[in-house]
């Protein structure tokens, strides 16, 4: 453990090649590269401190960083020296000295009400492509990326459920459908009679679509501009397309407002 960091980041990718998605990785050697490798690329593995740590932590606070940003950035430094010691006996394991720094997603409370959710909803054409994709991002709780990858044979329009088994992203310009996140993502979704029925009525405007094909041919990018506009248009607080997922920590006082 006295190579330098900059070469174990390079084992560490090798590693972790079989277990993480490609999506992943490259976001991973991003973050690394930029706020890792410059501050102790050059350095031992088995050389760096606790206060070494807290020192960078002070700079990249300095940058001016989002709370769930520099949390991020914290959690790929903790990985690889988690991973040193774990796999390759690293004595000691500096970032467990260290208080993180920043804030997980799950702390930040930029959701909207159901009254919020209502306004906006009601600026978008009824049974538009993004009207039922709002729908299902709201009531559902599911990622983008999993609603991107929705195909007809995902929905049970009997059952009033829908089947994540699968995420779409697009990446070097190229449209690529994949297992979710993690094995967990792999779920069943029921959703109110009113939703399936939305989708129904959005599916049988196109005639004859092939139960295999995507729903929503569109990227991620196009739906956030979509959210953006709208905020605006709405008079609601400007939130993050991930936000809606957030919501489904009020799923209890969602199944309520089915009733309602």
């Amino acid at each position: 453990m006295n190579m330098k960091v900059s070469d174990f980041i390079d084992i560490y990718f090798e590693d972790k090649k079989s277990e993480l998605k490609e999506r992943s990785i490259r976001n991973k050697k991003y973050m690394i590269k930029a706020h890792i490798v410059p501050y102790f690329g050059n350095k031992a593995m088995n050389s760096i401190t606790p206060a070494d740590l807290i020192q960078w932590q002070n700079t990249m606070r300095e940058k001016g960083y989002s709370q769930t940003y520099l949390r991020m950035i914290q959690n790929q430094m903790t990985a690889l020296f988690t991973h040193a010691c774990n796999i390759y006996n690293l004595v000691s394991n500096p970032c467990k000295k260290v208080k993180k720094m920043g804030k997980s997603d799950a702390d930040r409370l930029d959701f909207w009400t159901k009254e919020e959710y209502d306004k906006f909803i009601a600026t978008i054409e009824k049974d538009s492509r993004y009207y039922v994709i709002f729908e299902i991002l709201f009531w559902t709780g599911c990622r983008i990326g999993e609603l991107l990858a929705l195909t007809l044979q995902d929905i049970d329009f009997k059952s009033n459920q829908i089947n994540i088994r699968k995420t779409y992203y697009r990446i070097n310009r190229k449209d690529v459908i994949t297992t979710p996140k993690t094995e967990q993502s792999i779920r069943t979704i029921d959703i109110p009679a009113f939703l399936a029925e939305e989708i129904k009525s959005y599916a049988d405007k196109f005639y004859k679509l092939p139960e295999n094909e995507r729903m929503f041919p569109i990227v991620a990018e196009a739906i956030q501009h979509k959210l953006k506009r709208h905020c605006v248009k709405a008079g609601v607080k400007r939130i993050r397309l991930h936000s809606l997922r957030q919501q489904k920590v009020n799923s209890k006082a969602k199944i309520l407002l089915f009733f309602l």
